[in-house]
């Protein structure tokens, strides 16, 4: 089985940074610690409104992000523009529309195709890796790889709110998502509501998973555990 790596996305501590004003708890100091403790990548996602993650974050977090960096985030203009500039290990295409609470859809590669494949290409050209955040629909799987993307992201929250009632028709679509995916040679990374409670058997049934990124769930637990704690029980949990 392949080793799939963790990154942490650390919005939740910029989240609660923001609600007292100032600096306290540092979003560079949590991305550095989190590293320490044994994250693969650190992710972020950025949003218009810079209600969690600012601007400036993107920038001060790149000169301390040694593992892997992924920005995740809808590519408007501004977007584009930063991480054209920081130049991160992956960035992560998200179908947000302004003011979405979280990311709650993957993307339409089909009908947003000739979209995503110009903004694919200008983050190819700068040696950036790109993921599409996606659906298990195996069409809009192969439209991903049309469109020029390296990886996709598989949005995992149908998989988590099923896993308590049947864990085996929760994980069937990803299964076969995944194997879409490994056919036509698209990396495959997976985030959203993944925990320690899922994220096993997600694991165990994902052949040749890349990559997850997990933030609320970790930060959470962390909250009771200590951060250095819940990375390494993250890390377990994908062994």
């Amino acid at each position: 089985m392949s080793q799939t790596k963790l990154s942490v996305n650390i919005n939740k501590i910029a989240t609660l940074r923001n609600s007292r004003g100032g600096n306290n708890p540092s979003v560079v100091e949590a991305a550095v610690k989190t590293q320490e403790f044994g994250a693969d990548g650190i992710t972020i996602h950025p949003r218009p409104d810079e209600r969690h993650i600012r601007y400036e974050d993107v920038y001060e977090l790149k000169s301390v992000v040694n593992t892997e960096y992924n920005i995740e985030g809808y590519p408007n203009e501004t977007f584009i523009q930063i991480v054209l500039e920081v130049k991160p290990t992956q960035v992560t295409l998200v179908p947000d529309p302004p003011g979405v609470l979280t990311s709650n859809a993957g993307w339409n590669t089909i009908e947003h195709g000739d979209f995503l494949k110009e903004v694919i290409a200008r983050f190819k050209k700068a040696g950036i890796r790109t993921s599409i955040f996606i659906e298990t629909d195996e069409k809009m799987i192969r439209a991903a790889k049309d469109v020029g993307a390296d990886r996709i992201e598989l949005y995992t929250e149908s998989y988590a709110v099923g896993f308590p009632k049947d864990r085996e028709s929760a994980i069937a679509p990803f299964r076969k998502a995944a194997n879409v995916a490994n056919e036509i040679g698209l990396g495959i990374n997976a985030g959203h509501d993944l925990n320690l409670e899922n994220l096993p058997y997600f694991k165990q049934n994902i052949s040749c998973l890349l990559e997850v990124s997990i933030g609320h769930a970790l930060i959470s637990d962390a909250l009771y555990l200590g951060m250095s704690n819940a990375v390494k029980m993250y890390k377990n949990a994908l062994s």
